[in-house]
């Protein structure tokens, strides 16, 4: 069974930055695809931003497309979201995904998830 912790979320000021970690265990990692969600209070579970086995695909929602980077390193069985320019819009708990063999980009794609970190940017 593939567990996943996400690590990195805090509070932060609009304009600053922060870099989210997930490490993976209890599967090859370079089988995963991985991705990154994100939920508000009362909101639904959205992609955030997606990245291939081997790191060569990467995939972002328009709202964080060139303030977030995704990225991963095998070796250390872990994914980052290095998040830039934040804005209080982009408060959320992020949670990891992945799923074997397949890109995930909608919440009921993603076969396993973190427990989630939480995000606060404030004005």
């Amino acid at each position: 069974q593939v567990q996943l912790v996400e690590s990195g979320g805090g509070l932060v000021q609009a304009g600053g930055s922060l870099r989210l970690s997930c490490a993976a265990s209890g599967r090859t990692f370079s089988d995963l695809d991985m991705a990154w969600f994100r939920q508000a209070p009362g909101k639904e579970r959205r992609f955030v931003a997606a990245i291939s086995w081997d790191g060569e695909g990467t995939y972002y929602a328009p709202s964080v497309k060139d303030r977030f980077t995704i990225s991963r390193d095998n070796r250390k069985n872990s994914v980052f979201l290095q998040m830039n320019s934040l804005k209080p819009d982009d408060t959320a708990v992020y949670y990891c995904a992945a799923r074997a063999f397949m890109l995930i980009m909608l919440p009921f794609e993603a076969d396993h998830w973190g427990q989630g970190t939480q995000v606060t940017v404030s004005s």
